[in-house]
């Protein structure tokens, strides 16, 4: 097992410095989809996303921020004025529910502010290793690998790890090949490529940037 590891490392580790040059030509802009102007909406926002697009994350909050425009603001609301707002991005009790505890938390404990290491963040209600990374990479700048479903999709097809599902091991072999400061792009970019070419079940492989490298795609072309 171990001389298998060592013989295709340096093959995965290529093979993504390549993916990663060729998403930036392709997408130059990588940012989150998520609409934010503050680290606490950020996080409310990723909580709300779960089961639930950007698109619809980005109207509902825009009520829910209007209301409760600040972390003690929201932290004062009661869970049931919450999901009346946020119930359209489903699962609203529960969503709610984290929401009003985690501002809580920030209000109480951080000031108002969210913290920036990603064991406090796992520690808020709500809050796993996804979020946190998200937090990590778009707010704070630091290395983060945000393994949402296009990230574990398309990682998988292309090649860069195999037959990995779990998002916590799909983190833990990208970090292994990736540079530390092109994961949290990286991961916009691969947003980017699932919704607009490699969409789930019908990819479109022949107008694919990386379809001469990617393990799925050179057997369409």
């Amino acid at each position: 097992m171990a001389k298998q590891t060592t013989r295709t490392s340096p093959v995965k580790k290529k093979l993504a410095l390549e993916v990663i040059e060729r998403l930036k030509a392709a997408y130059p802009e990588a940012a989150c989809t998520l609409d934010y102007s503050q680290a606490w909406q950020l996080l409310v926002s990723v909580r709300l996303a779960a089961q639930c697009t950007d698109a619809r994350v980005n109207i509902v909050v825009e009520e829910l921020f209007s209301k409760y425009p600040s972390v003690a603001a929201l932290a004062a609301a009661q869970p049931e004025e919450i999901e009346a707002i946020v119930k359209p991005c489903g699962l609203g009790h529960s969503k709610a529910k984290d929401i009003s505890a985690c501002m809580r938390i920030l209000n109480d404990q951080y000031g108002g502010n969210v913290p920036d290491t990603f064991d406090e963040l796992l520690a808020l209600p709500g809050v796993g290793r996804k979020s946190a990374n998200l937090i990590m990479g778009d707010v704070f700048g630091k290395p983060a690998i945000v393994t949402d479903t296009h990230c574990i999709r398309l990682c998988n097809l292309i090649g860069l790890v195999d037959n990995i599902k779990e998002p916590a091991k799909v983190e833990a072999a990208l970090w292994k090949i990736i540079p530390p400061e092109e994961g949290s792009d990286l991961c916009h970019r691969f947003v980017l490529h699932g919704r607009a070419v490699c969409v789930a079940r019908r990819p479109d492989c022949a107008n694919c940037c990386l379809a001469d490298i990617c393990k799925t795609g050179k057997k369409q072309i």
